[in-house]
């Protein structure tokens, strides 16, 4: 086993590749010249790139569940779902194509999993069935990913190409609702996060409540 070399040190090296220069650039060789190593090195901790995937995105889900057991729990599972869909777009957000890189990675550290237990625990105590629990939570999850892919995309596309002034002219005069659609998809991100994910909540609410999602 190469001296000095960890999963942990790899990790952070990737991270930081993947800021720098986009996920394209996070490759064994890329890695081994970042640590000092020889790619086989490697190869003692992780096997492929997708293995280097996995263990990014296993550490930023440990980044979220650690933001949320440093807070004081909700009691209900909206409030609580609410803060996970935030502070899983803060962790997404905070690395270049973070949610495209990490979405459908596996996580490989159990006590990562482990750590879902007592918000499990909590929510199926209120009364609601754990397969309806983790339905609402998979789609929170899938509006996170998509949400952040697109904001990720725009942001880092330049304006230019995401101009409302060309968009604008480009439609016409002719077609005023079209031209008011675009103000509204490219109004500020924080609000539109925050009006779709309560727009989620409650549907996902009335769900619950009918007893009509997974059980």
């Amino acid at each position: 086993m190469a001296k000095g070399i960890s999963r942990e040190r790899i990790v952070a090296a990737a991270l930081e590749l993947l800021d720098e220069q986009g996920i394209d650039a996070v490759t064994a060789r890329a890695l081994a010249d970042r640590l000092g190593v020889k790619a086989p090195a490697l190869y003692w901790h992780v096997r492929s790139k997708q293995e280097i995937l996995d263990e990014m995105g296993t550490e930023i889900h440990r980044r979220v569940m650690v933001a949320m057991a440093e807070r004081s729990p909700a009691g209900d599972w909206r409030t609580d779902l609410a803060d996970y869909a935030r502070v899983l777009r803060r962790e997404y957000l905070a690395h270049r194509d973070g949610a495209r890189t990490f979405s459908g990675t596996r996580l490989t550290d159990p006590q990562v999993l482990r750590t879902q237990e007592p918000w499990l625990e909590r929510w199926t105590a209120q009364g609601v069935p754990l397969a309806a629990l983790i339905a609402a939570a998979e789609i929170v999850t899938a509006f996170v990913v998509g949400f952040v892919i697109e904001e990720q995309e725009r942001a880092q596309s330049g304006e230019d190409r995401y101009s409302l002034d060309a968009r604008d002219r480009a439609v016409g005069p002719d077609a005023p609702l079209v031209v008011e659609a675009g103000r509204v998809q490219f109004a500020d991100p924080d609000d539109r996060f925050e009006r779709y994910l309560q727009v989620i909540l409650a549907g996902l609410d009335a769900e619950l409540a009918g007893a009509s999602l997974p059980q």
